[in-house]
Formats: C-alpha cells, sequence, structure tokens
C-alpha cells in the first residue's frame, strides 16, 4: 500500500495553506452603505448617526469604513427600539423627522415603535 499524503487539495491543484484562507480586516469594510444623498453630509460631519433594521450587526465598533472620498470609524453600536430614538438622533442622522428616518430605515421591513434597530455612532476620520 502506497504512503498516505500529508498534502490537502483543494479545486484541483491549489493546496490549502495560510495564503488561500479569507482574508479578515479590509474586507469587512464595504459592510456599511449609504445612499449617494447622504455622503456629502457624512463627509462634513453633519450625519453622524445611523440606524440600520439588521437581523446582526454588519460592522463593528472601532472598524473603519468607506463612504464615498471618506473613512468614517464606528464608535458605539447598540440594539435600541425605534420608539427609543431622539428626536436630537433623527436630526444627526439627517433626516427632518421620525417618520423620514422609518421610511429609509424600512428599506428591510416594516418598523414599528417595538421594532428593534441598530444606532451605528461613528466620526469621520479621514
Amino acid at each position: 500500500m502506497g504512503r498516505l499524503s500529508h498534502r490537502v487539495t483543494f479545486f484541483g491543484s491549489r493546496s490549502w495553506n495560510k495564503a488561500h484562507r479569507p482574508r479578515r480586516g479590509p474586507a469587512y469594510r464595504d459592510q456599511v452603505e449609504f445612499s449617494k444623498e447622504l455622503h456629502d453630509d457624512i463627509a462634513v460631519g453633519d450625519i453622524t448617526v445611523s440606524f440600520r433594521l439588521w437581523r446582526r450587526p454588519h460592522a463593528k465598533v472601532g472598524g473603519r469604513y468607506r463612504v464615498g472620498r471618506v473613512e468614517i470609524e464606528v464608535d458605539r453600536l447598540e440594539l435600541i427600539p425605534f420608539a427609543e430614538i431622539s428626536g436630537a438622533d433623527v436630526r444627526r442622522a439627517g433626516e427632518v423627522d421620525r417618520e423620514a428616518l422609518r421610511d429609509r430605515a424600512a428599506h428591510a421591513g416594516p418598523i414599528s415603535d417595538e421594532t428593534l434597530l441598530y444606532r451605528i455612532a461613528f466620526h469621520v476620520v479621514g
């Protein structure tokens, strides 16, 4: 009987090693997207909060994400009911009122006052 090989091969001819493992870090950056009409307000610091209807977080505290021509860093990430969003946070999110915020966040599903949203606080880093 022949010798067993210690080399594991995937996809035909490529051997599996550290070089072929999925990368972490920069690939995570593309997970937070904003409507293009918000990019300028984010760039100048007028928008510093976003609310997301996610099943799980797609960002992390300390994570950096490209938004148009700038990069943002997440300062805080928390799960809160829609009813607890303050008027100040509505303005920090770039919306004129709570219903406009509800409409923007509802692209992923309906939002009632009890619906939990991720509140993402961030700042521009470059």
